[in-house]
């Protein structure tokens, strides 16, 4: 296959070919919001490589068929293997990328504010519900699933139990109260991140 030397405008064509069922201005308006999705990207990561930026969006047809579901559009192409061969999964998500991340933020704030009616088993359940939402969703890369995970499941559970086999930490509740907090905000930014970088 013949390939020009912009691989940006190669990627567009592919999608716009692939989405060819879909109406005319359903479709500029799909290739609208992935070319400005690439150059916003380009602008904040300027260092990296344009074919990674291409392979985080996923493959062409995989974009065609899922902006065909949306629309109703009888004919939409059997997904295909992930642009560039970055990604796997090729399956649409089923969960909006956004529960994961609040089930794991709002993990903190439970066991802070119901300590004794059950809170840490509340907390628990939510976070880890929400890890395995993140790790089997297709709106992050694996890197950034592993670092989601580490930072909001694997690092407030580790601190947490060192706290409660030291007996529960230094006397009183304000250290505990900002132990939790700092963990809240580890958390909440890396959903933040998280949500800022997810894919369509």
């Amino acid at each position: 296959m013949k390939t020009s030397q912009d691989p940006v405008r190669d990627y567009l064509s592919a999608v716009e070919r692939e989405a060819s069922a879909l109406p005319a201005d359903r479709r500029q308006e799909l290739l609208a919001d992935l070319a400005e999705h690439i150059e916003v990207t380009r602008a904040e990561r300027p260092d990296a490589v344009i074919g990674e930026i291409l392979a985080e969006l996923g493959d062409p047809r995989t974009i065609a068929a899922t902006a065909l579901a949306e629309s109703g559009s009888p004919a939409a192409p059997a997904p295909a293997p992930a642009w560039g061969g970055a990604d796997d999964s090729v399956r649409r998500g089923k969960v909006h990328p956004l529960v994961p991340l609040l089930l794991l933020v709002l993990a903190q704030p439970a066991g802070m504010v119901f300590p004794d009616e059950g809170g840490s088993l509340i907390g628990g359940l939510l976070r880890i519900t929400g890890a395995v939402l993140l790790c089997t969703s297709v709106h992050w890369t694996a890197g950034r699933k592993t670092v989601g995970v580490l930072l909001t499941f694997a690092l407030p559970g580790v601190a947490m139990a060192v706290w409660n086999l030291a007996d529960g930490g230094p006397t009183g509740a304000g250290p505990a109260l900002a132990a939790n907090l700092a963990a809240l905000v580890l958390t909440a930014g890396t959903a933040a991140w998280l949500w800022r970088v997810r894919r369509a």
